[in-house]
């Protein structure tokens, strides 16, 4: 299991295994690591996320749109900001917000549905009240599912 959570999201086997067992400690995953605590899991990004992974619009690249920005959010949300991963191969052209981990880009062009996750998680990195809220509400509704 830990070989393909690696291999799809980029990730060095020994970082998922420390990861797993710092989640298992906090209680966002279950003692046999097979299960996740979604309650706890939506409470820690909506309280503790933009803490301790803070997002701070940095310079214009051309890059893949994130935040409010990608179409999970654009739709809800009218903006002249545009916020993106920088990804030479990119379709926007917006401000950078720092990916979470250096391969994380890579990971979403393969795989829809993280995409459209991590992309929720940056607006409530970095967006205002209403994108954080409705970006919550949406994720909500994604992990529950």
């Amino acid at each position: 299991m830990n070989k393909d959570l690696s291999a799809s999201l980029y990730i060095s086997p020994s970082e998922i295994s420390e990861s797993l067992n710092r989640s298992m400690i906090v209680k966002l995953i279950s003692s046999d690591k097979r299960k996740v605590m979604k309650n706890a899991l939506l409470r820690f990004i909506e309280n503790g996320l933009p803490f301790v992974f803070p997002a701070e619009p940095g310079a214009i690249s051309r890059g893949i749109p994130t935040a409010h920005s990608a179409p999970s959010l654009k739709e809800h949300f009218s903006s002249e900001e545009v916020y993106v991963w920088p990804d030479a191969s990119g379709n926007a052209k917006g401000q950078i917000i720092n990916p979470l981990y250096p391969n994380q880009v890579k990971a979403a062009k393969e795989d829809e549905r993280l995409y459209e996750l991590l992309t929720l998680i940056d607006a409530i990195r970095v967006g205002k009240v209403r994108e954080s809220q409705k970006a919550i509400e949406l994720l909500k509704a994604k992990i529950k599912e």
